[in-house]
């Protein structure tokens, strides 16, 4: 896995995921909510699949 997630897009990652687990956590949007578990996973290991299928970096090197 080559590192393919900056930044910027990393803390954003987090934090949306975050968001989502809490909500689902607590009840108030459903079952969906655990999807955070997605961006928080690409957010923490630098890398999204998606991003490798189609060509994109947001890192710098």
């Amino acid at each position: 896995m080559q590192t393919n997630v900056g930044a910027t897009d990393k803390v954003l990652r987090i934090i949306a995921g975050i968001a989502l687990i809490v909500l689902a956590a607590t009840g108030t949007v459903g079952l969906w909510g655990w999807i955070g578990v997605v961006p928080l996973l690409t957010g923490l290991f630098n890398f999204c699949p998606l991003y490798g299928l189609l060509g994109i970096k947001t890192c710098k090197v």
